[in-house]
């Protein structure tokens, strides 16, 4: 419980994952901090219900194992980290294609290595190790594989189950691409003409096949935006963090990553249950306690909350995100990839069994399946989204139990272009912003954004005289 005379350096206003790990990051250089949070738990969007035993997401946004802020964010050690298997997997003409991009710089050789070393490491492997594995697979060059489905193993059966990518020269020359996305620096992706992103893909070249059966279904699924309105220059930093590292989520649902950096402040600087009403330079004002003086204020809100608490901030458009839970005793053979559909013919964006991806998330002897759906849901939703997962999985799903819809209507930022990835995150001395809303609107967008205000607010309070300075130079890390 806070007291009404409690006084600290810095006052966050908002406990997801960017205040939390801002408040890392001011701890560790001795500064004093109090986070407030009006819900009764950390997480903000990174929820998870619990129900029978299962862990549910309430959106489930996809990591990468690329992300930068996930291996050197303070707080983060502890984070284990499980990813899909390597790639994705198409559904198009009826048949499953495996689309196998492993991270890399150096050779195909060392590739293929890489891709074996992480498909058998072993499940619970700690974040630090895992990531390590991770950082060196990034290092090795990237391949590309279409792998033709159980069955299919003649020459003419393998070129049809490459049809959403095309023949050998397309697939050849879409490996390329993700190549130079694994190694080209964030500086230069940065620099390149901005335009939607679903315009600029004809711009790279590849033949029409492999942008509708492949790119644009991956693209829908890491950006959570059906139609591909997003800034070109943010989608292919997405396409970077796919091509050099691993699809992934965290151990026991989307909380674990807010819970492991609250539980590792120290004591007392989280306080739940907290709302606050106004804000200042040098306090803030809350409903429950009055007034709380301090040196700085950070918004660690989502846009619209910090918006209310400052008019003058913008509210972007968001991206509507609904996910289905499903559970089965008998889970359909797709493993633990991440199934996207390249015809493009239902409500399902993207889907998973999820339990094979981790298997903390069901109760023994049941498998969790996860399906998330895009932009506004369909009216019948239940009927919708059982048919087209019968198709995309290749059995019937009548039987299988719902066990809950979660629909977040402002669930993901929108980034159209012209979209700053660097939007300021010091509005003034003494009051600053961050959140996904101010980056990229990522996992990593959140991060950087907490490390960008933490850089500007050490400068600031450690400054001689005026305070007045500029927001802190971009750092080249992959948002």
């Amino acid at each position: 419980m806070l007291e009404p005379a409690y006084q600290a350096d810095v006052v966050i206003v908002g406990a997801g994952v960017a205040g939390l790990s801002a408040a890392h990051r001011l701890t560790s250089q001795g500064v004093t901090v109090a986070v407030l949070e009006a819900a009764p738990c950390v997480g903000g969007r990174m929820s998870t219900e619990k129900v029978d035993g299962f862990r549910l997401d309430r959106i489930g946004q996809l990591l990468s194992t690329a992300y930068p802020e996930l291996r050197f964010a303070p707080g983060l050690d502890g984070l284990v980290l499980r990813p899909f298997a390597p790639g994705v997997l198409l559904h198009g003409d009826g048949r499953h294609h495996r689309v196998d991009a492993p991270a890399g710089a150096r050779s195909a050789r060392g590739a293929l290595h890489a891709v074996r070393a992480l498909a058998s490491a072993p499940r619970g492997m700690p974040g630090p190790r895992w990531v390590a594995a991770s950082r060196r697979a990034a290092s090795r060059r990237a391949t590309f594989r279409v792998l033709p489905g159980a069955g299919q193993g003649t020459a003419s059966r393998a070129a049809r189950a490459a049809a959403p990518l095309g023949g050998a020269v397309d697939q050849a020359r879409l490996g390329a691409a993700l190549t130079r996305f694994a190694t080209v620096p964030v500086e230069r992706l940065l620099a390149r003409p901005e335009l939607p992103a679903g315009q600029s893909l004809a711009a790279r070249g590849l033949p029409a096949r492999t942008i509708d059966g492949f790119l644009r279904p991956l693209l829908a699924a890491l950006l959570c935006d059906p139609a591909l309105t997003t800034s070109s220059r943010c989608a292919d930093l997405a396409l970077r963090a796919f091509a050099g590292g691993r699809l992934c989520v965290p151990e026991g649902g989307a909380e674990a990553l807010p819970e492991l950096l609250a539980q590792t402040l120290p004591t007392g600087t989280v306080h739940t249950g907290v709302r606050v009403t106004s804000v200042s330079t040098t306090s803030v004002t809350t409903a429950e306690h009055g007034e709380l003086r301090c040196r700085a204020v950070l918004l660690a809100t989502d846009a619209r909350a910090a918006a209310e608490l400052l008019p003058g901030l913008r509210v972007p458009d968001f991206h509507p995100v609904t996910v289905v839970h499903h559970t089965t005793d008998e889970p359909p053979r797709t493993g633990a990839a991440l199934l996207l559909d390249a015809d493009r013919g239902g409500p399902v964006a993207h889907t998973a069994v999820i339990s094979e991806v981790d298997p903390s998330r069901a109760p023994s002897g049941r498998a969790l399946i996860s399906s998330t759906v895009l932009g506004a849901p369909p009216s019948d939703l239940e009927t919708a989204v059982r048919t087209h997962l019968a198709r995309l999985y290749g059995t019937p799903t009548h039987r299988w139990e719902t066990l809950a819809v979660h629909h977040t209507p402002e669930a993901v930022p929108a980034m159209p272009a012209p979209h700053d990835l660097r939007r300021p995150v010091r509005l003034l001395a003494g009051l600053y912003v961050c959140g996904d809303h101010r980056d990229t609107s990522t996992i990593q967008g959140a991060l950087h954004s907490a490390h960008r205000a933490t850089t500007a607010i050490l400068k600031d309070l450690g400054a001689a005289g005026s305070m007045h300075r500029a927001d802190p130079t971009p750092t080249a890390q992959a948002a």
